[in-house]
């Protein structure tokens, strides 16, 4: 359907009296724009296997103390405080999920590197990861809670998380934004 125009008709004529006889050019050296899809590395090939250099790189680390109600939060530098927002508020549509209830820290290591891969695979943009609140743990402290605040500031592809909002398990999860390059 074609706009109307808000000029007068002697606007129109005045135009057309200026410009004159006017040849549409054709188009030279056009750009392609076509989004090229990317060749996912092979999963089990001897010399790319992501759970193996993974696991090396999340066993090495020094546990930050947290308690069962401290709230996780993390953003890397140029991550949009809009986009820290939404994450906090629960705006982005949870693409994955991790429940590591009943874990032990070397299941949980082991379950979040292959469950950050096939995210990253998939392109997930937004997931959440249940760890508890470490009430059923000695001490009754979080000790999934530490580890995994430790672990995903370790990953690259993780660029902010922080803890869920109440209504989505509160302190005992967090939601995990990640790059999607």
């Amino acid at each position: 359907m074609p706009r109307k125009s808000k000029l007068s008709a002697e606007d129109i004529e005045l135009f057309r009296r200026e410009v004159g006889q006017v040849n549409p050019m054709q188009p030279v050296n056009r750009a392609n724009l076509a989004k090229k899809r990317k060749q996912a590395p092979k999963l089990h090939s001897p010399q790319h296997d992501p759970l193996q250099e993974r696991a090396d790189l999340l066993d090495t680390f020094e546990p930050m103390e947290s308690a069962a109600g401290d709230e996780l939060a993390f953003v890397r530098p140029g991550v949009q405080h809009a986009q820290i927002r939404k994450l906090r508020k629960g705006h982005y549509a949870i693409r994955g999920e991790l429940d590591m209830h009943g874990l032990t820290t070397a299941q949980a290591r082991r379950e979040l590197v292959a469950f950050l891969h096939d995210c990253r695979m998939r392109g997930a943009r937004c997931v959440r990861i249940i760890h508890g609140k470490g009430y059923n743990s000695p001490n009754r402290q979080p000790i999934l809670k530490s580890k995994l605040n430790v672990w995903l500031r370790q990953c690259d592809e993780v660029l902010a998380f922080c803890s869920a909002p109440p209504s989505d398990g509160g302190t005992g999860a967090a939601y995990v934004l990640l790059s999607t390059r």
